[in-house]
Parts: C-alpha cells; structure tokens; sequence
C-alpha cells in the first residue's frame, strides 16, 4: 500500500491556460481518477476563471465488505453498520493524501482559498472527513451521494476554522448504497458543528444527474464570485 506521504497519480484537466482555481475530484469506491473527468464539460461555465482539475486515484487496497477483493477504495469497509463501517485508519491516510495534493497545488500557485475539495461516496466521505479536520479552510467542500465518516467523534475532530468551508451536498433519494438518512444525519451534524450547507435530494439512485450538475454549477459560481 502506498505511503501516507506519497503523491498520488492524477488526471488533470485544465478549463484554460493560467489556472486560477482548483477543484480536486475523489471517485467513488472501485473506480478510478477517469471516472469523473468527462464531467467537466458538462460543468463549466462560460465566464469562470480557470480551474485546474485535478482527479487522484485511490491507492489499491482489499476491501473487507466485497469478500477481500483488491481495488481502488479510500479506505476499507469493514461492515454494514455506518457509524463504525470505515476503516479509521484508511480514512486517516487518504485525507493525508488529500492534503499532499492541496498542498501540491499551493506549490504550483493556487492557495487553499481558491481550492474546492470533492468527492463521490467514498471519495466524498474523505472530501468531509478532510474538510472537518482542515486548519486552513479550502473555499468549499463538494459531498455527493455520502456521508461523514466518524460522525461520533467529529466534535472533537473539527478543526477551529474549519466551518467557515461552506459544503454543497446532494442525495440520491433512492440511493441504495449509502441510504439517504446517513446522509441527511451527516448534513444536520455539520450544521450543528457551524458549517453552512447546502443540501440538495433528487429522484434517483448511488448516481449523478444533469439537475445535480446545475446546481452544484450554480454553487461553484457563488464561490467564484465571493472569492
């Protein structure tokens, strides 16, 4: 298994020639940094700065819930029961990763305050997990179809500056694999914890729709906008 430390392997797209924004994209369970790339299009609007994409792949590791089986995953899922079902240890490591590569893009010029942290299901529980413990607040936080691993002890988890991360989050209201009442309980608790989120439900499945699209565009832009 890779190294906390190590940076991970990324696809990268870039919206035009001097990126000004980063959005760094975590897939989903057994998927890989392809699997949300032909997204872009599909998202970007006419008269945004330009973004820098950035989708990483998951390190390979066995996952315990798909009989051992190896594949990209943020972590393991040790059971069905949602409060205790991700590996801690898992979840630590690939917000240290997460972190490498916000850092990374610090590097190449775009500060934490022009850089929005996503993720799909699993991804996007590391995108909440990582936003909650951030000492420098990233300029928001893209949770879809998931949830907030750990939710027990994410009082004490939080970081001080953390809530001033606004959050777009958005359900599936059918979704079979992470039941939308996790989800919803994890929207409730970060607001409970200060952090502003906006919370969508729509009529489908463990998936993405083109109305989710335009409403996470049209968050993106009040980012962009109060930047």
């Amino acid at each position: 298994m890779d190294n906390a430390t190590d940076l991970l392997e990324t696809v990268e797209q870039e919206t035009g020639p001097s990126p000004q924004w980063a959005v760094i994209w975590l897939h989903g369970l057994g998927a890989d940094g392809h699997d949300f790339a032909p997204l872009v299009p599909e998202l970007v609007r006419e008269g945004w700065p330009d973004i820098r994409f950035v989708f990483p792949h998951a390190p390979v590791r066995a996952v315990t819930i798909n009989n051992g089986v190896r594949m990209r995953a943020w972590y393991d899922i040790v059971g069905m029961d949602f409060p205790t079902r991700a590996d801690s240890e898992g979840v630590d490591q690939s917000i240290l990763q997460a972190g490498a590569l916000i850092d990374r893009e610090h590097a190449r010029g775009i500060g934490p305050q022009r850089i929005l942290l996503a993720g799909f299901s699993q991804g996007g529980a590391i995108a909440l997990a990582a936003g909650l413990r951030r000492k420098t607040p990233l300029a928001g936080l893209i949770a879809l179809s998931t949830y907030l691993p750990g939710a027990g002890t994410a009082a004490e988890a939080k970081s001080g500056a953390a809530a001033k991360q606004p959050v777009f989050m958005a359900h599936g209201g059918s979704d079979p694999v992470i039941p939308l009442i996790h989800a919803e309980q994890s929207a409730q608790l970060l607001r409970s914890l200060g952090f502003a989120v906006e919370w969508h439900r729509y009529p489908m499945a463990h998936q993405v729709c083109a109305e989710e699209i335009r409403d996470l565009g049209d968050w993106m832009t009040q980012r962009f906008a109060q930047a």
